[in-house]
Order: C-alpha cells, then structure tokens, then sequence
C-alpha cells in the first residue's frame, strides 16, 4: 500500500463546520479494534518452536487493530493483529468472509494483514506441514478466533468509516532494540554499512489519522522490534511489548473506557524487524555473566542454551516488556503530537502471488542467478539469543553434522544435488521445499504487496503469509539463525526488490486494477480433512469432591495497601475476570479491570481432569480507596448421558476487600 503526499508544514487547524474542507477531497478513513484472543489453555503458543510452551491463561488479551483508507475512488485495509505472524491460510479464511460480507469491495489486492509477531500469541493457524508440527497441528479454535477478529475489527472500521485527513511524522528511538547478530550485519559492504549510524533501525514512521475537525481517529506506526519481551518461559497469552504500548496510547486517549473500548484506535505494527531484539543488554552466559561466544552465541560450559540475551530489567520479563513498550508509546505519544506533514494525493495498491523457488535474479548487465526451493540449515534448530533451540546446533554452522544428517536422510529423505548446490553456502537440515506429506512443508507461492516511486517507504513486516527471514546475500554466508531461515536461498532479497520494483512500476503507470496486473500462481487452500491437528479434544472437567465449580480456593485478605499484589484461586474450566469497585452513593459494583487490563494476570494450571485458576491483580498507585472484589467467569464441560456432553458456564467471587493508600 502506498499513499503519495507532499510536504505541509503547518499545523493541521480544527474547522468550526464538520463539512468545511471538503473542496480538498479528504480521504474517508475508518477505524476499528476488536478481540482475537482465543482459548488461553492447551493451545501451543506461536514464535518459539516450543511444543512444551502451551497458553496456560492471559497476561493481556489480543486484538486486531483495522485501518480503512478511501480517496473516492480506491480503497485499502490496513491491519495488525496482536499474533505472531499472518499465515497463508489466515489471509485466505478473512479474504473469504469478507466476500461473503462485502462482495468484491475487500479482496486480496487491497487488503494487507499484518501481525505484531507477539510470541505469545496462540498457534494452530497454519496449513503447511512445518508450522503445524511445532504448533499440534491446525486448530480451529484458535484460527477461527483470529479470523473473526479481524474481520469484526474491518467490520466496525467499515461502520465508522467518514472525511479524515492523515499526517505522518517520524523520529528515532533509542534503547529499545539491539541487532541480534552484528557478526554477520558486519560481513555487509563497507559502503552500505556506512550510510547507516547504527547497524539497527531505529526509526519510528507514524502516521496520525483525524476527522475533519482535528480530532485524533487513530495511530499507527512501525518500528523494528521483535515482540520477545516476554521470553520462552512464559506460559500466559500476551501482547507483549507492541500491544503494551498500544495499551498506554489508548488508555490515555479513551478515557473513562475499559481496555479493549473506545473510539481511537493506537496499532503499532511490525517492521523490518529481523535481526532485531528488545533484549537490549545484549547476550550472557547464565552460568557465569560472560558475554557468549561472538560467532555462534554459545557459552564454554552449557552451550547454546546457556547463553541468553538480556532485556533492559534483567530476567524479568513483564519488567522488560513494561519498559521496552513505555518506550515505544512515548516516542509514537511525541511524535503523534508533532505530526504536521499531511499525507495527500492518489491512492494505490497492487498485489501478485509470486512463485519464489523459481524467480531469475538479474545480478549485473551480464550475470544471472535464480531463488532455490525452499530450506532450512542447520542454524535454524539453534535458535537466537532470544531463545535457543534444545539440541546441540550452533548459530553460523557452514558444514553439516553427519549425526544429524544421517537422522534426516533415514526419516525424511536427502536434499536433493541441486537444492544443495542453490542453497550453499547454507548446510541443509530440512529441505522443506522437496517434503509434500502429508502436505507440502513450506509455501511456494508467496505475496507481494506494492508501492511506487517517489514516496515514503515503511516496511510492513510479518504480512499476508510467512516465509521466515530475508538477510542480504552478504548476511547469508554467515549462517546464523537468520541466513539459516532465508528459505529461498541467498538470493531471495534480489528477487523480492525485483519484484517489488515491477509492483512499482504497475502502480506508476496505473495498471493496478484487479484485471491487468497479473495475479500470478494463487496458493493451494487445503480442505480441513486434509489437516492434522494433534490436540486432544477437551476432556469433560471434574472438580474435588464436596466443591462446585467457581468456588474460591484461596480467600483474600480483607484489606490491601496500593501497589500490592491480590492473589486468588478459583476451580474453574475458562477464564473471563473483573475487578470491580463499590460505590455507596449508587449502591453498585463498578468494573474498574478486566483480563485485557495490564494489572491482571490469569494463571490456569491443570491437574488432569480437574483445573485451578490463580486470579493476581497488581494493585496499581492509581487505586482508589474503597471496597473491591474480584469475580470469574468461565465454562466447564459436563458428561450428559453416555454419548452427549453439554458446555455449561459458572461464576465465582472472591469475598469483599478493602484497599487502602499508603500512609
């Protein structure tokens, strides 16, 4: 998607009558912001490969942030969604309810998903074989949650849609992230090292949506972070440090609602943020507070796993996701503020499926090369600092292991000569590209959304199907993490900038519509009995005898000083929390947090049949005095007759307590 603009220095100025303006042909902007958490239990949690890292309740929901912009004639569907990665098949599941709903008005050429690339959000919303495997197969639940979020987000963006302007604004931040492999950012040319100060990205491009009278619609702005905040440890759902910072923003402009509510909605989406982690003390070995070996991040004693990154508190991670996004919000705060360059002209967009195994790179005037089918190397099973893979691989392997090898070539078959030969310098541990069962491992076709010349470019990072990493040629020969996750081969950037190029010129030119510009290669839609999932279905529940479920375990204290943790335990199957405030003039309970709120944390803990959930509220200085409870709501499964089973919903609340200020 792109938008041309020229330069306005001025600030945008307020006018008395809504209409006034409209001479200027404003764009019709809508906004919209809507749940797409998912069941928070069992389901594996999508970014660390962690089969063991299932969702075990909510640290903060997740939502899917809509941005629809209409210059009359065009129109284009910005999202970002509070998930890991948008999957091919997610795009095409929303692509398909929103022709159900609209017709041909939202369609593939002028709807971008992207996600936030939270690694604690829910998986199972893959069908190629690879993501499946590491995340127990394709769950419904879990895609049909974010599918629905999506398009319920685009649907309240498409009601709320009227004459807005746009202003963009940009600036750098610091101390929020830190390239997570310099070694190979340094094998890059001198030439290109140096137009950069830093070898991370440290720009914040935002853009500020308004009506016609200046009040702030909407945010949404990029900057190049991995969303790991919260490490491979955490078992709770969360938004980590860009949803964190969406939070603030939204609390601060939506006063008086709760988290999740209001009319203005703050996305901060994912950008080109490979290489890039929020644990910005960098990598130490745990054992002994040395740095990691420089080359391939392991420790003497202990290894790989050993050696892990640090945020800017430490080890804690809700510490280093709360800095890390108060960082982010007040940047995008500041800048939203200063934004003045209005953004005018034509709107374009441009969309084409692109087989990459098979795009001709033209390298110089005479040289040639081409992108390889799919692969991974072994540097991928070692993981980054961020968090390292179980097994004895190293990051910047460019030989093989004949241990592994033999293990592959005995289960899965051996690379191919020619996939070898394309892929070198990279040692191959899963030629994904040459695995078909039960379903092909990796996407072949692969989508490229546009821009043209003379603009602002943002790179929108983690959009319309996943494809792992894009290094540059120079990068690839290292061989860390990312070269090892460049599944095309080393010349996969070529090819994509070529690719992007043509777009450009498509959209210059205005061949953009749905007809002419070709569409290329469309991607399978596997049917769901083609898929797997190995999630066991949800057992009927049971609780101790003499308990019903909902009944509080562990009793509150009658009274609490701000700043203190209140912690309480439920029987229960589902979660859904409130804390909420008695008022004696209107002699009612007043909800003050929910499960979206950063003061709450919902722990669920399985013991069999039978499940506990422990309800935390981190009672903030902000807390008025008063009388206060804490109330659960969930369902549990029940056993009706031999065959049927019946789903069956409960409450449960704690006793009243007080909480008072700090004397």
């Amino acid at each position: 998607m792109a938008v041309h603009w020229e330069d306005r220095l001025q600030e945008p100025e307020p006018t008395v009558n809504p209409t006034a303006g409209l001479h200027e042909n404003p764009y019709l902007i809508g906004v919209g912001r809507a749940d797409c958490t998912g069941p928070p239990g069992d389901v594996p949690l999508m970014g660390y490969a962690n089969l063991e890292q299932t969702a075990a309740g909510i640290h903060t929901r997740l939502f899917s942030r809509a941005f629809i912009v209409d210059n009359g004639s065009k129109r284009v569907v910005f999202v970002t969604a509070d998930i890991g990665m948008v999957s091919q098949r997610l795009r095409l599941e929303v692509l398909k309810e929103l022709e159900v709903k609209y017709g041909i008005l939202y369609r593939q050429d002028n709807v971008i998903l992207s996600g936030t690339h939270t690694h604690s959000g829910l998986g199972g919303y893959f069908q190629y074989t690879l993501f499946m495997i590491t995340s127990k197969g394709y769950i419904k639940p879990s895609i049909k949650a974010i599918v629905n979020g999506i398009v319920k987000s685009i649907d309240i963006a498409h009601r709320n849609i009227k004459p807005g302007r746009i202003y963009m604004s940009k600036g750098e931040l610091e101390e929020s992230n830190l390239n997570r492999s310099p070694h190979s950012y340094l094998n890059n040319p001198a030439e290109e090292r140096n137009k950069y100060k830093s070898n991370t990205d440290k720009q914040v491009t935002l853009l500020k949506f308004t009506d016609l009278d200046g009040d702030g619609m909407g945010m949404l702005s990029w900057f190049a972070v991995h969303a790991v905040s919260m490490n491979y440890t955490n078992q709770m759902v969360s938004s980590d440090n860009m949803g964190y910072a969406s939070y603030l923003l939204e609390q601060e402009k939506n006063i008086g609602f709760l988290p999740g509510e209001g009319p203005f909605v703050a996305a901060f989406a994912s950008s080109n943020l490979g290489d890039a982690s929020p644990n910005i003390r960098g990598p130490f070995c745990a054992n002994t507070g040395l740095p990691c070996d420089y080359l391939n991040s392991s420790c003497p004693i202990g290894g790989l796993k050993m050696c892990v990154a640090l945020g800017p508190a430490g080890s804690d991670m809700f510490n280093n996701t709360k800095i890390i996004g108060e960082n982010i919000f007040k940047r995008a705060k500041d800048l939203y503020g200063k934004a003045r360059q209005e953004v005018r002209g034509p709107l374009h967009a441009a969309h084409q499926w692109v087989n990459m195994t098979d795009v001709t790179v033209q390298l110089n005037s005479t040289h040639t090369s081409r992108t390889c089918k799919p692969a991974l190397g072994h540097s991928f099973a070692a993981g980054t600092t961020d968090g390292g893979g179980d097994l004895n691989f190293t990051q910047g392997a460019v030989e093989g292991d004949p241990f592994w090898d033999g293990i592959r070539d005995a289960l899965l078959g051996a690379p191919s000569n020619e996939t070898q030969d394309c892929h070198q310098p990279k040692p191959i541990l899963f030629s994904t590209g040459e695995m078909t069962w039960p379903l092909p491992w990796h996407p072949i076709s692969t989508t490229a959304q546009g821009t043209f010349s003379n603009a602002e470019v943002v790179v929108a990072g983690l959009c319309n199907i996943y494809t792992h990493y894009i290094t540059t040629y120079e990068e690839y020969q290292i061989q860390r993490y990312e070269g090892a996750s460049t599944i095309y081969g080393p010349h996969t950037l070529s090819a994509y900038i070529q690719k992007f190029r043509g777009l450009a010129k498509a959209i210059a030119e205005v061949r953009t519509t749905y007809c002419t510009l070709p569409k290329g290669p469309e991607p399978p839609f596997f049917k769901d009995s083609q898929l797997f999932s190995l999630l066991p279905a949800a057992a009927v529940d049971k609780k101790p005898i003499n308990t019903t479920f909902g009944e509080v375990l562990e009793r509150v204290d009658p009274e609490y000083t701000v700043h203190i943790t209140d912690t309480m335990s439920f029987q229960r199957d589902k979660t859904f929390v409130t804390v909420e405030k008695y008022h004696n003039s209107t002699a009612h309970w007043d909800v003050v947090h929910t499960d979206a709120s950063w003061e709450t944390r919902f722990h669920w803990v399985k013991n069999g049949a039978e499940s506990n959930a422990t309800i935390e509220w981190h009672i903030p200085l902000s807390a008025q005095a008063g009388s206060y409870r804490i109330r659960h709501f969930g369902h549990y499964k029940q056993r009706k007759g031999f065959l049927e089973t019946v789903i069956i919903a409960y409450e449960g609340v704690s006793d009243v307590f007080r909480v008072s200020k700090i004397k």
